[in-house]
């Protein structure tokens, strides 16, 4: 009968890994924990990424895609973010098509910075993906929230809503959403031009009367705007309430707002539609 041979080398091994595992644990307590990296530090030259990629640009848009998609906003400097916009924009340049690549840009870049290269990324998906909506939206989102820019904000969130069903709710949504943004508008027969040319297009009765109304609130807005810049021209004051261009008589009554919602006036005396 034979035995086998006791495994001293194998437990010896076991032993020194032990060892080394405990000293550099003691050796390494208390000592500072470096931050961990974002992951994306660098941005290559295209010409390299598509010949890493094989020469394949689709493939060289999903690998920096991916690597977009990995990075920890958390973790990030502001210079990092710089280089992540970078990335992203080669993404939109190699495949503008891409949607996880507009859509993370969309969700991220505008709020580290980096607003600019979010708008490049999403006019290159609009342009890519004529049957798609979220380009446009999250375009149109970043040019009101921003930029302050109401009037090219409503163009794209019109744009936007271009691209879906005729009768969808969906739709209205968009739509309603691009006529209340023009309320903010300091051109007012602009945005009265515009709501009604949205209103005579419109495939529904009730969205098209809808619409009526609201262009009716903007000659009101108009209306008064015209009386408080007169009331200011005739007294140096801004005006505070709307009653003081009735005693004026700059306005014959306060306009009754089709919706009961009225008017509001900030601190320098500009006068906008309540929402």
């Amino acid at each position: 009968m034979r035995f086998k041979a006791f495994p001293w080398r194998q437990i010896v091994c076991v032993l020194a890994c032990a060892g080394v595992f405990v000293y550099a644990q003691e050796r390494l307590e208390g000592r500072p924990r470096l931050r961990p990296a974002g992951e994306i530090g660098v941005a290559l030259p295209l010409f390299i990424q598509v010949a890493l990629a094989g020469g394949d640009r689709y493939f060289a848009a999903n690998i920096a895609a991916v690597r977009a998609l990995v990075t920890d906003p958390g973790k990030m400097t502001a210079d990092e973010f710089h280089v992540l916009a970078r990335v992203q924009e080669d993404v939109s340049w190699l495949n503008p098509y891409h949607e996880d690549n507009y859509y993370t840009a969309a969700s991220v870049l505008p709020w580290y910075g980096q607003l600019e290269s979010a708008q490049v990324i999403l006019r290159r998906a609009m342009l890519a993906r004529p049957f798609d909506y979220q380009p446009g939206f999250f375009y149109g989102f970043d040019l009101l929230h921003f930029r302050h820019d109401p009037a090219a904000a409503s163009a794209a969130l019109r744009e936007a809503a271009s691209r879906m069903p005729d009768d969808s709710d969906d739709r209205m949504m968009l739509e309603n959403m691009a006529a209340r943004w023009l309320d903010r508008v300091d051109d007012l027969d602009m945005a009265i031009e515009v709501v009604e040319a949205m209103a005579k297009g419109g495939n529904r009765k009730d969205f098209r009367d809808y619409l009526k109304l609201r262009a009716q609130r903007l000659r009101m807005l108009k209306e008064v705007r015209t009386a408080a810049a007169a009331y200011r021209q005739q007294t140096g004051q801004p005006v505070r309430s709307l009653d003081q261009l009735v005693a004026a008589r700059l306005l014959k009554a306060v306009p009754v707002d089709p919706f009961g919602m009225g008017f509001t006036i900030d601190a320098n005396g500009r006068v906008f539609l309540k929402n």
